[in-house]
């Protein structure tokens, strides 16, 4: 009895969500219109906001699933309000990803690697021929990122499909920043939006799957 009343209790659905969901529609809508006043004070309340629907989604709180999971979020949040100092931003959301890595490694990986998951890899090689003339002294640190972005996508395909399409979407995500910051000529329409509308998506994704893997769990034992 009092395991299901631990699997049950906090929202399961879309009430737990709320708060990102709120969030982001405001940060979205003034990226979309250019209300730059609006998107600089909603930036730095995604992640809270989705880290609030983690908790409060959560069957049991204290799981390492929760803790890393609130860890990255906490660590993208950071990424989020430096990232104007683009290489201590970069360096957060670097963080971020090895917290995914080591959650994704350690607790929710389901299956072996799929073989589609080396296209992350062909991608990397691709972008990194596109972007290396143009990223000067940023050349080390955007490898380094871009081969832990690709590494975490690719254990994310070993996850549940919301795990694996969040980490697809970050990889998207992160391209089109990279493509739009070091080559500026591509002139990508509405690239801010388009940049955070994937961010969003693959954070949000990732939470659900992480909550649909808790409470599974929680069925199971």
């Amino acid at each position: 009895m009092h395991e299901s009343r631990i699997a049950v209790g906090p929202p399961a659905g879309i009430v737990a969500f709320l708060p990102i969901l709120l969030a982001g529609v405001i940060h979205l809508g003034a990226v979309l219109v250019g209300q730059h006043a609006v998107v600089e004070w909603t930036k730095p309340l995604l992640m809270p906001a989705l880290a609030v629907g983690l908790i409060w989604g959560a069957p049991q709180r204290r799981s390492p699933v929760i803790v890393l999971g609130v860890l990255a979020s906490a660590l993208s949040w950071l990424g989020d309000i430096t990232l104007r100092w683009f290489i201590v931003g970069l360096a957060f959301f670097l963080l971020a990803h090895i917290a995914y890595l080591v959650l994704f490694v350690t607790r929710i990986a389901v299956r072996r690697l799929n073989r589609w998951a080396l296209a992350y890899a062909a991608w990397l090689a691709v972008l990194l021929v596109l972007l290396v003339p143009h990223t000067g002294s940023l050349l080390v640190p955007v490898i380094a990122y871009g081969v832990v972005l690709s590494a975490m996508a690719a254990v994310a395909s070993r996850c549940n499909p919301a795990v694996a399409w969040g980490g697809a979407l970050f990889v998207i995500s992160d391209s089109i920043l990279a493509i739009d910051r070091f080559l500026p000529a591509a002139d990508i329409s509405v690239a801010d939006f388009l940049i955070m509308v994937t961010y969003l998506a693959a954070q949000a994704l990732i939470v659900w799957g992480l909550l649909r893997h808790e409470r599974a769990r929680l069925t199971r034992a």
